[in-house]
């Protein structure tokens, strides 16, 4: 069997999912080709082992225009047939779209090609962008335009930022684009996007859900003297981590927790950049970037708790990867990020009730309801290499 990826960057959470997918498909005995969108900093995995779609002048075109216009995905259209033929080479049995937005396809050209190929199709969403006239993500401000049809975008600076309003037009595109495709199964990564899709125009397709994994040979108790190095030995610390920090995130929740908890309690953000540092209190520890996973295993590992106040999250692997080293979870009630929890490692608050949340941490802190062992028995539940096997199932289901 023979299984043609697209994703929009070859880096990242996504790229390592399509990448670890093709793996365990090729372990199989099936052919796995992988494209992305222009990057000069692909994953060193992926060195050598994908198609490129486009080039830097190309993206940066795209990029340009769709601010411009508003409209995401209506350029790149050579890029689009060049890859088309890729596609048409492989010939393959099943065509697997991760992100398809990120600036470097002609979206009308691509699922025009799709339709008149009647090619098996396998498409895993990892945000809403699909089913909304522009946003990746609408939870935080509760906007429920995307069910009827978008308009008056009150999100135009957030991803894909653009200067115009052209979300009305492109929700119609989208819709025409992205609907009346003969054999198209769409994969979420939790029940909450599931539940999302079946209210939107997508409803027409089948949806089935697969948890995003991990890799518990690098995530798990991991010796740690993290807190001798920062002096804050007999403190608890909280741990917070994400690809990058803001209020959606819950950043704003971090600064409140340092002025509220006291001097038995350490922060630990990780993820930061300068401009972040700016507005955290001095008593937060506050690392950039790890050097390696096994050095972020060893932060899980050395907290008392990963605190995840997000307000808008498909299903945040950091859950899982602080559950494997042994590490509790406290979250808000926000997208996909409670699907990991249960009674038997972790908290889940309400949504922006950051009063509920210090009274959890401290409770997890201090009365110690959460063992190593039962975080670390949860987490097996999302070994990557069992997840990435549905996917192969599935592709082997669809080709009969």
């Amino acid at each position: 069997m023979r299984i043609f990826s697209i994703n929009s960057v070859p880096y990242g959470s996504t790229a390592r999912i399509m990448l670890g997918i093709s793996e365990q498909a090729l372990e199989f005995g099936h052919i796995a080709v992988m494209a992305t969108g222009y990057s000069s900093h692909p994953l060193q995995e992926l060195e050598n082992k994908y198609i490129k779609i486009g080039n830097i002048a190309d993206k940066q075109l795209h990029t340009t225009l769709s601010k411009i216009t508003g409209k995401n995905g209506c350029f790149s259209r050579f890029a689009t047939k060049k890859l088309i033929k890729h596609i048409k080479k492989c010939n393959p049995d099943i065509l697997h779209l991760h992100n398809v937005h990120g600036w470097y396809l002609h979206l009308p050209t691509l699922f025009d090609f799709i339709k008149k190929s009647n090619i098996q199709v396998v498409w895993t969403l990892h945000d809403c962008w699909t089913f909304t006239g522009k946003c990746a993500h609408f939870e935080k401000i509760g906007c429920e335009k995307w069910k009827t049809g978008c308009f008056s975008c009150p999100q135009l600076r957030e991803y894909p930022q653009s200067y115009v309003d052209c979300s009305k037009s492109m929700y119609q595109k989208k819709k025409e684009w992205f609907t009346g495709v003969e054999n198209l199964t769409i994969v979420t990564p939790s029940a909450w996007l599931a539940d999302l899709v079946k209210q939107s125009f997508l409803q027409e397709y089948p949806v089935k859900i697969i948890q995003n994994g991990i890799n518990l040979s690098v995530f798990s108790p991991t010796a740690s003297d993290f807190k001798k190095r920062y002096g804050i030995e007999g403190k608890h610390l909280i741990l917070g981590v994400s690809l990058g920090w803001s209020d959606s995130k819950g950043l704003d929740v971090f600064v409140e927790l340092a002025k509220r908890l006291g001097e038995e309690y350490a922060i630990l953000l990780v993820g930061t950049d300068e401009k972040t540092d700016k507005l955290l209190p001095k008593n937060v520890i506050s690392i950039h970037r790890t050097q390696n996973v096994k050095e972020l295993a060893e932060l899980y590992s050395a907290a008392d708790v990963l605190v995840n106040p997000t307000r808008e999250d498909t299903f945040p692997t950091v859950n899982i990867e602080a559950l494997a080293c042994g590490t509790p979870v406290v979250t808000f009630r926000s997208g996909g990020s409670p699907e990991c929890i249960d009674e038997s490692c972790g908290v889940v608050v309400e949504k922006n009730n950051v009063d509920e949340m210090e009274r959890q941490i401290k409770r997890v802190c201090e009365d110690k309801p959460f063992t190593k062992e039962a975080c670390v028995a949860r987490a097996k539940q999302f070994d990557k290499k069992n997840k990435f096997n549905e996917y192969v199932k599935l592709y082997e289901k669809l080709k009969g």
